[in-house]
């Protein structure tokens, strides 16, 4: 039985145009037009309204690290409740094991190094962000707009790079199959050159999120 913060690739695969990404090294999938442009346009504008400088869980003492603006979406706002709808369609996960939408901004020169989405087991932190809900378990992030040029997502592990196009989504699994986390998902979102780049990203926990 399908864990209630986790989905089965059957489930995955049957959403129309979903494409897996040929490596044995992850579980990774995308699909173009998962939002349609109305809809794109409405989170920009929840983003711009709520954006601050972002963070990240265990700093590195590396202050250029992440350098885009975050927040976290209303989640009484009807495209954020559209989005959940359709996300919860896409995964059949349970939206109770979902954090909040969170939707992110990068100017030129602004990025987020390689990183994983997964808390280090051995991190400072990790109790602070999982003692209740657990790991993170999928990830979905969501292309908003096109920048003019850069803002790829690199999988470096498996040298595949995904271009901004809004409305595509990324999904993938942040766990190999005995549950331990994946490595091979560490990803960079690169330097935009020319112009903005939006995305929203959703994150799922082994336990309900509180």
């Amino acid at each position: 039985m399908t864990h209630p913060g986790d989905m089965t690739v059957d489930h995955l695969l049957a959403w129309p145009g979903i494409r897996r990404t040929p490596s044995p090294a992850l579980d990774l999938f995308h699909t173009r037009a998962f939002l349609d442009p109305t809809h794109c346009a409405r989170l920009i504008e929840l983003i711009d309204a709520n954006r601050h400088p972002s963070t990240i869980a265990d700093p590195n003492g590396d202050a250029y690290f992440r350098t885009s603006e975050t927040c976290d979406l209303d989640a009484e706002e009807p495209a954020v409740q559209e989005l959940e709808r359709l996300l919860h369609t896409l995964t059949g996960i349970d939206p109770h094991h979902g954090e909040p939408v969170q939707g992110q901004r990068y100017a030129v020169g602004q990025e987020f190094k390689a990183h994983t989405d997964y808390f280090e087991p051995n991190g400072t932190d990790y109790q602070q962000y999982c003692a209740l809900a657990g790991q993170r378990t999928w990830t979905a992030m969501v292309y908003l707009n096109e920048p003019q040029a850069g803002g790829g997502t690199r999988f470096k592990h498996i040298g595949k790079t995904f271009q901004p196009e809004q409305g595509k989504l990324l999904t993938w699994n942040n766990r190999l199959p005995d549950g331990r986390v994946n490595p091979a998902t560490l990803h960079h979102g690169m330097k935009v050159r020319k112009g903005l780049k939006y995305v929203i990203t959703k994150w799922y926990r082994e336990r309900p999120w509180q």
